[in-house]
């Protein structure tokens, strides 16, 4: 007859518990690496692998030559690291021929989204034609414009690799529910068309420029961009929403940085979990009848305090051009175009 003392339980369960942790974790990190599978050529790999690729693999091409980094010497006007480790992207603070280097292998492909809804359609020429000169020059790019004008989308020459997509959406009489369906429309997106064919994904608002690179520098799992309307400020000045019944609420003394809802990205298993959960948080607070303080933008900065971006972009990455510069930013790559709110929304 089997005796099961106190050792022999402790030297069956401890392997055992192991086993359970170690499922946990990996089961969690994968949450949602999973569902998404890219075909590729010849054979397919899993989402998981294609992740593992293009976050951790960083493979250099042989020989090249390129300056000689520093851990003593760098930027000190800015900070570059976020608490939990997460780099914040300023000029200065990476090698672009290297990265590009590094990326150009991966054969990758960019999404990039922009709503131009109403009258917002006459921003679309300049954004189209500053984007063929500054984002992601040289690699595939994939344009989706969703408007309720698409006979008024202008023609813009694109370079090989680049194409651009027109998607029909409903006009509106309040630019907030325009804000509020961007959410609904980049998860159907990812889900109907890019899931199987694209690496990263950009979000970005139509009523601004590019200036200069933004490119290999911004790919990350979850991507945000500093607002630099706050940039400075303690977070008590930050417009969270501070009302405890809605999901996208803050509360004081909480929160990191405030991010914009006019450009954030990542991968796209990533960024199809944020549009996925805030377009949910979202839904569940109109059957309340409540609305967030600033929409869409409200629920992303909810969103990124729990899940912290693994990539920070500098207010580089979406100035305001009706501010001067300030003297940390040596340069502008995006900005917001000066307007007027009132001859462009259907409602102030």
């Amino acid at each position: 007859m089997l005796i099961w003392n106190n050792r022999t339980v402790a030297m069956v369960l401890l392997p055992a518990l192991v086993l359970g942790v170690l499922y946990v974790y990996l089961w969690k990190s994968s949450r949602f690496f999973l569902p998404f599978k890219k075909a590729t050529q010849p054979d397919e790999r899993s989402s998981a692998t294609i992740v593992m690729d293009h976050v951790f693999h960083l493979v250099a091409p042989h020989h090249l030559q390129y300056k000689q980094p520093s851990i003593v010497q760098g930027r000190t006007d800015v900070v570059t690291v976020a608490p939990w480790l997460a780099p914040v992207v300023w000029e200065g603070t990476f090698n672009p021929v290297l990265l590009d280097s590094i990326y150009k292998p991966k054969n990758i492909t960019v999404a990039a989204t922009v709503f131009a809804v109403g009258k917002y359609i006459m921003f679309l020429k300049k954004f189209l034609e500053t984007a063929e000169q500054h984002f992601f020059v040289g690699f595939k790019v994939h344009v989706y414009v969703f408007t309720d004008r698409p006979k008024e989308v202008p023609r813009v020459e694109m370079a090989a690799g680049r194409k651009l997509t027109v998607r029909s959406v409903p006009s509106s009489k309040r630019w907030q529910e325009i804000s509020a369906r961007r959410m609904e429309l980049i998860q159907i997106l990812i889900e109907e068309e890019l899931r199987n064919y694209t690496d990263y994904i950009f979000c970005l608002d139509v009523d601004s420029q590019f200036h200069g690179r933004w490119s290999t520098e911004s790919l990350g799992g979850l991507v945000a961009v500093i607002h630099p309307g706050y940039y400075r400020d303690d977070r008590s000045r930050f417009p969270y929403e501070r009302r405890p019944k809605s999901r996208a609420y803050v509360a004081e003394g909480e929160g990191d940085f405030y991010y914009c809802g006019g450009a954030f990205g990542g991968l796209l298993q990533e960024v199809h979990l944020l549009a996925k959960t805030c377009r949910s948080n979202f839904e569940a607070d109109a059957k309340e009848d409540i609305e967030a303080a600033w929409q869409e933008e409200s629920h992303l900065n909810r969103y990124m305090w729990i899940n912290k971006p693994s990539k920070i972009l500098s207010p580089e990455y979406l100035w305001q051009d009706f501010k001067p510069r300030n003297p940390e930013v040596h340069i502008i790559r995006f900005s917001g175009v000066v307007k007027n709110y009132a001859d462009i929304r259907p409602n102030v």
